[in-house]
């Protein structure tokens, strides 16, 4: 893990926009799957790390709010904050901005890792523990992100 905190970088491809001319729903989820993948590797468990040690991150639940439209070549900078963890889950939220720091989406997470031998939930192992505790050591004395715990539902 470096000095910095960890952020994932891409552009809106073509691909992605949709009749409405604008970055596609699934896409938005598509970029914060692959900044899963990018935090994977920033704690540690690299595709090597992976399968070295038996061991991978699944994703469990996700709630994705949509706050602006993205559009092609736009540049997409994910961060997260880490608003909770344990020996074997991470209860994260991803921020997707664009280059003028506007707030495009966030990404409500629940990751499990997991033993992939045995295909079952298990704790970190010892070096990737010691990463998220340095995150959850900055990140809890963060405030609580207002998109963070939402539910869905209409409002009476």
């Amino acid at each position: 893990m470096s000095n910095r905190s960890f952020h994932y970088q891409c552009y809106v491809h073509r691909d992605w926009i949709d009749y409405n001319g604008h970055m596609n729903d699934a896409a938005y989820a598509t970029v914060f799957s692959l900044a899963v993948d990018h935090l994977m590797d920033y704690i540690g468990l690299n595709a090597e790390a992976r399968s070295h040690q038996a061991y991978t991150i699944f994703t469990l639940e996700n709630h994705i709010c949509y706050l602006k439209e993205a559009h092609q070549d736009e540049q997409l900078t994910v961060s997260m904050q880490l608003l909770d963890a344990d020996a074997k889950r991470l209860h994260v939220l991803f921020k997707m901005k664009n280059n003028e720091n506007q707030l495009l989406a966030t990404s409500e997470q629940m990751l499990m890792g997991m033993d992939t031998e045995d295909g079952r939930p298990a704790p970190f192992p010892e070096k990737v523990a010691s990463q998220v505790e340095a995150i959850w050591n900055v990140d809890k004395h963060l405030a609580q992100p207002e998109q963070a715990g939402r539910r869905i539902g209409i409002k009476k």
